[in-house]
């Protein structure tokens, strides 16, 4: 169906940080499918426990246990500071819907609006669509279900205007990726933390595209010190296995009953086992501090780049902001020369490399990118 414009290149086959296209030619992946394949395309961990998991057992239904499943579980309990219970899911926008209905829930009837923040980015589905606070998105789907509150990026005092005795709960992303790259500053989550407290509501931390590692720490809550009731988790997950994942703590998972919510697919075994791998692929490697250190080399880069006003971001989830606006056509200049970046806004390009990308490869890519630039 025409969702997408015409792809102008089909890619067939990756390695690490680098595809090839039908043609054969080369391209340097600073996208990672949005965020995706943060260990790099085809790791071998990973690749070998699906393919060992297919021989072995690949689905059975939700209404059964598999260890694989259990183990995910539990090893995202631990990174998440333990106390919590996890849903699986297929995907982002199911982790949040999974949260959104958690939190409805949880507040009881009467007690249903959630507050998130222009500029997000939630999901497509009806109710995470009207989660996303960018309004343009809504227009083609009208009436969306109703239940959903906006407020400024980065403003506590229009939170605290917003919430009344209907709300139950706030969405928040640490750093607005499909908005612009706009990274929250510790101080507005810290506010929103108290705030939460005080009032009773949940905070939900939306970690779809900033968890596992991306930004510089296991989660990008963490850079803002302050401990979430939900977090929302998918993409880099499973490096390329579609999988999900909701946590809460368990006082406030505990709202669901048997019978509240269920997905066929959700946690099943052959997505579990790339999860696992992945997981344990990351740790081995500390990811997060790779992110960190190969994040100041790009960012550094990148500022030194002729026709980059700004950078913006954490870790290695960036933001090129550029002097002459032309995002899309310096994207489409970049694929050509054999850079795979993406306009994020029309005056911004958004680059998220594998979190074990190469120095060379950084600076191949920030060559790249010059010559695009290039007037």
């Amino acid at each position: 169906m025409p969702t997408y414009a015409p792809s102008p290149v089909t890619f067939v086959r990756g390695r690490g940080t680098e595809l090839w296209d039908t043609e054969g030619r080369r391209y340097l992946d600073f996208l990672c499918g949005l965020g995706v394949t943060s260990l790099g395309h085809a790791h071998p961990a990973v690749a070998e426990a699906v393919a060992t998991q297919a021989r072995t057992l690949e689905h059975v239904s939700n209404l059964f246990c598999t260890e694989v499943g259990v183990e995910v579980a539990r090893t995202l309990d631990r990174l998440l500071g333990g106390g919590g219970q996890v849903f699986f899911t297929n995907s982002g926008a199911e982790a949040n819907e999974c949260a959104l209905k958690l939190a409805r829930k949880w507040g009881g009837r009467g007690r249903h609006v959630v507050v998130s923040a222009y500029g997000s980015f939630h999901g497509r589905t009806l109710a995470t669509l009207h989660a996303t606070g960018q309004p343009a998105k809504h227009e083609a789907f009208q009436p969306l279900p109703e239940g959903f509150r906006h407020v400024a990026w980065c403003d506590l005092a229009a939170l605290e205007a917003a919430v009344d005795p209907t709300v139950s709960a706030v969405l928040l992303e640490p750093v607005q990726g499909e908005g612009g790259v706009n990274p929250a500053t510790p101080e507005y989550f810290q506010g929103v933390r108290r705030l939460c407290d005080e009032r009773g509501l949940l905070l939900v931390v939306d970690e779809v595209q900033t968890g596992l590692g991306r930004t510089g720490a296991w989660f990008g809550f963490e850079h803002y010190g302050i401990r979430p009731d939900v977090v929302t988790l998918a993409k880099a997950l499973g490096n390329g296995m579609p999988i999900g994942a909701c946590w809460a703590r368990a006082e406030v998972a505990g709202a669901f009953q048997p019978g509240d919510h269920g997905t066929t697919y959700g946690g099943q075994p052959l997505a579990a086992a790339a999860a696992r791998a992945t997981l344990a692929s990351m740790e081995a490697e500390d990811a997060p501090a790779r992110a960190a250190a190969a994040g100041e080399r790009l960012a550094s880069g990148l500022r030194a780049l002729p026709g980059v006003r700004s950078v913006r971001g954490v870790g290695l989830l960036l933001a090129a902001e550029l002097a002459g606006g032309q995002a899309r056509a310096v994207t489409a200049a970049a694929l050509a020369r054999g850079l795979v970046v993406n306009a994020v806004t029309a005056t911004a390009v958004r680059l998220a490399p594998p979190l074990l990308v190469a120095d060379d490869e950084l600076d191949e890519g920030l060559a790249i990118l010059a010559s695009a630039l290039a007037p």
